[in-house]
């Protein structure tokens, strides 16, 4: 498994940004696999976020974000990030860093490897 620690996160305004960074450790990183954000809301489940191919080539994300939300990597630095624009109060949620899973997947089934994830808060 690989570790994930992520950061980044605290409290904006509706309409603010924020950037959320995955650290990775434990293999290598570089060029060997997709990493994903999920995120999970208060009484909810988790859900989707967006993800990226191993090469940073390939990117999807699920339709609440998309315009809004782009992810990166930088193999280099083993690095995954998540820049958040034009937030709303419905992106209030902990976001949750995943690897290991096919490129497609969106089921947390599907991901083998979690950071313990940091919060989001978004003030109307």
């Amino acid at each position: 498994q690989v570790q994930l620690v992520e950061s980044g996160g605290g409290l904006v305004q509706a309409g603010g940004s924020l950037r959320l960074s995955c650290a990775a450790s434990g293999r290598t990183v570089s060029g060997s696999y997709a990493m994903g954000w999920f995120r999970q809301a208060p009484g909810k489940e988790r859900e989707f976020v967006a993800a990226i191919s191993w090469s940073g080539s390939s990117t999807y994300y699920a339709d609440s974000v998309k315009g809004r939300f782009t992810i990166s990597r930088d193999n280099a630095e083993n690095t995954v990030r998540l820049q958040m624009n034009s937030l709303k109060p419905e992106d209030t949620a902990v976001y949750y860093c995943a690897a290991d899973f096919p490129f497609g997947a969106t089921t947390p089934d599907d991901f083998g490897s979690w950071g313990q994830g940091t919060q989001v808060t978004v003030s109307s």
